[in-house]
């Protein structure tokens, strides 16, 4: 590459981004609330996915993410963004990126955000093109990026142009999603490939001054042959309990085939644990784990917190992930709202005792959120039991702890977004399969199915912990503090939206169970 990056603008930017302002708000308008998230973060309309540029800047967090402005549909991405001083309550902010160079003519796709030597803020992302300039047909053309922020505030961007160009003799039209880090004086990119012969690849590029980029190996290949594309690649170290360093390697699989429990998406977000050299290829330790066993869950992005936020157990700067909530499958009822998709909560990312333990879960901010709280304390449900907890609730968050020793249910737990139609999403643990359940067969509106997460051995005998948080559209379940998770859209039918405890075929003993209202975060 030369010492400048190339820009080759085709339209105004500014023009562009007062284009797409419209365009939401015409959606807007029209917008039907009724699934619409009170406290997770989503565009007032249009189309939403990946998160992107996920940082702390200048006294605020940041969230971007991948926008169609001008329908409910997939459609040419901008960046939308929010903005929060405590990660409690956002603000929007401008849209921030919209289609005005040629190397992002169909799209300005995912990337990430990083803070250089200089304390300068910095966005690498992929920039998208159809080769034909018109559709796919004949294939794409991928590149990756580079933008600075225009003022502290990052309501205005700069963009500085294409930094790496794609090698499209050597890839499969998939070139896309930078991470970049720094590690021992040198600064790193990985994205993510489709290599020629349609391998799932994660390249490794290095540069001294972040404008000059340079390959340097394949940090990674799915051994997968049917793994074509690695989307939404992150990496990252970890420390465990006692201070021994780990990598992180995430990626979106793109390809993997349905077997038994596993890859029950259309496509996997998941993660490997295992040590790197820098400059040299991942070496795993773990096979590929999902960071979300849900209905709804892909492209997650991860960021490390500022100097001085620090975990209580390492010291170390917290890792925190957003998940795009994905509606893959149709039909997709919010589509007709006026608005489609939503991030997940934000979730620590940390390291247990055991190889390949990582647990996510909501950040402690999360808990400002509650307005008030219902303590049911011990609560045993004979056969067949059941029993009302709410009459209507469309924000909260519920802690149980189930004793599963002195349980004899087959399947037992909740029932959220239960109206008088007899809809409702069923969530809870079944014994006959040992793992806890996220049941949508008997929803109204939707794709219905069920997702399962599993327990480890010693997690199927004594307590098992829930954190259940229900939004208007959607469940998060974080099982025993997050050691696995299930996010799924839920779409409740007309009327009241009660919470039912209940046991099916056995009883239930439930050794604590509170449930907090939970306050809007401000983008309603």
């Amino acid at each position: 590459m030369s010492d400048a990056p190339i820009y080759t603008p085709f339209a105004d930017h500014d023009e562009q981004l007062a284009k797409a302002e419209a365009g939401v708000t015409a959606l807007a308008a029209t917008r039907n609330n009724r699934w619409y998230p009170k406290f997770h973060i989503a565009s007032n309309g249009g189309w939403i996915n990946d998160p992107n540029g996920l940082c702390f800047y200048k006294g605020r967090w940041h969230v971007f993410y991948q926008l169609h402005p001008y329908s409910t549909q997939w459609g040419p991405m901008h960046w939308g963004h929010v903005s929060s001083a405590d990660m409690v309550t956002w603000r929007r902010e401008p849209i921030a990126f919209a289609p005005s160079l040629e190397q992002e003519r169909n799209g300005v796709f995912s990337g990430s955000a990083v803070i250089g030597d200089d304390g300068k803020l910095r966005f690498y992302y992929t920039g998208h093109r159809w080769i034909d300039s018109n559709d796919s047909t004949s294939g794409d053309w991928q590149v990756q990026m580079l933008a600075e922020p225009g003022n502290d505030e990052i309501t205005h961007i700069t963009k500085l142009g294409m930094v790496v160009d794609c090698p499209t003799e050597q890839v499969n039209h998939h070139f896309r999603d930078p991470k970049v880090w720094k590690t021992g004086g040198t600064w790193y990119m990985t994205f993510g490939v489709s290599s020629a012969a349609k391998r799932g690849q994660m390249w490794l590029y290095t540069s001294d001054d972040m404008i000059n980029w340079m390959f340097k190996t394949v940090l990674f290949e799915h051994p997968d042959p049917d793994v074509f594309m690695l989307e939404c690649p992150d990496f990252f170290p970890i420390n465990d309990a006692q201070g021994n360093e780990k990598w992180v390697l995430g990626y979106s699989a793109m390809g993997a085939k349905k077997h038994g429990f596993d890859n029950r998406n259309v496509n996997n977000a998941g993660y490997q644990i295992g040590s790197w050299t820098p400059g040299e290829q991942f070496v795993p330790e773990t096979e590929f784990r999902p960071w979300d066993c849900g209905h709804n869950f892909y492209a997650p992005q991860s960021f490390n917190t500022v100097p001085g936020d620090t975990d209580e157990v390492t010291g170390n700067g917290r890792q925190i992930m957003y998940g795009w909530m994905s509606p893959f499958i149709e039909p997709v009822p919010m589509q007709a709202d006026g608005w489609c998709g939503q991030l997940t909560l934000p979730r620590e990312i940390t390291l247990g005792d055991r190889c390949g333990d990582i647990h996510t879960a909501p950040v402690a901010e999360i808990e400002e959120l509650r307005e008030n709280t219902i303590d049911l304390g011990t609560i045993t449900l004979e056969q067949d039991g059941d029993k009302l907890l709410l009459d209507d609730a469309e924000a909260v968050e519920i802690e149980m702890t189930i004793d599963l020793d002195s349980s004899t249910a087959e399947r037992a737990g909740l029932r959220v977004q239960a109206t008088e139609n007899g809809a409702y999403t069923a969530i809870g643990y079944d014994d006959q399969l040992g793992r806890v359940v996220v049941d949508r067969s008997a929803m109204t509106y939707g794709d219905r199915g069920y997702r399962t997460a599993p327990l480890d051995v010693d997690e199927l005998t004594g307590k098992l912990e829930l954190r259940v948080f229900v939004d208007r559209g959607s469940v998060e379940v974080y099982v025993n503090h997050g050691h696995q998770v299930l996010s799924s859209y839920v779409y409740a039918a007309e009327g009241p939206r009660a919470i039912k405890l209940v046991a099916e075929s056995g009883s239930l003993k439930v050794d604590s169970l509170k449930i907090h209202h939970l306050k809007s975060i401000g983008l309603e």
